[in-house]
């Protein structure tokens, strides 16, 4: 069971654990999934995953576990990177691995609860990602959460001699929807 850092409605988002290795090895290595995350070309073996782990826990990253609400499946991971505190800005990663899972929505709830979290807890004023153009299904998400493009990079990706571009999307604090984490933390400090 994991411990829920974040809450939504159908996933919450929880510290990663190191127990949790095997199971990212396992979508690490899935040629389906790891396409799309720059990790098809790296062998990922368990001990450096489980090194990963652990240095990303001793350093306090901002990354979690992405879990359902009804059971707490471990389903994929999402994080926060590239932090720039002096322009508030930093990059997000997130993958569903759970092949029966993707398209259903829980993707584009975590991204929203990651939002929430670099926006009202690590005070960000921009997040970005960079999806190459054949992940249509990812932009399409990150579109819905409200990302807008901000550029690309022509023919950054080459797989199997094919050429993709890398598509910069970003969204500012100012263009976030509504947030729970904003709600909640007013209703604990309104009484300080």
């Amino acid at each position: 069971m994991g411990i829920r850092k974040i809450s939504g409605s159908r996933v919450y988002l929880s510290p990663m654990e190191v127990e949790d290795a095997p199971l990212y090895v396992q979508w690490l290595n899935d040629p389906e999934i790891a396409v799309y995350l720059n990790a098809f070309s790296v062998n990922i073996g368990l001990e450096r995953e489980r090194e990963f782990l652990i240095q990303s826990l001793k350093e306090q990253r901002p990354e979690f576990g992405i879990r359902l609400a009804a059971d707490d499946r471990l389903i994929g991971n999402c994080g926060i990177v590239n932090i720039d505190q002096v322009n508030r800005k930093a990059e997000i990663g997130i993958f569903i691995g759970e092949r029966d899972l993707l398209g259903q929505g829980y993707g584009r709830e975590a991204v929203m609860l990651l939002l929430d979290y670099g926006f009202n807890i690590l005070n960000l004023n921009n997040i970005y990602l960079r999806p190459y153009s054949f992940n249509t299904r990812a932009i399409s998400c990150y579109k819905a959460c409200g990302f807008k493009e901000a550029g690309r990079l022509r023919e950054a990706k080459i797989i199997n001699g094919r050429k993709y571009d890398e598509i910069w999307l970003d969204i500012l604090a100012s263009e976030f929807p509504g947030s729970s984490l904003h709600e909640q933390l007013t209703r604990l400090t309104k009484h300080s």
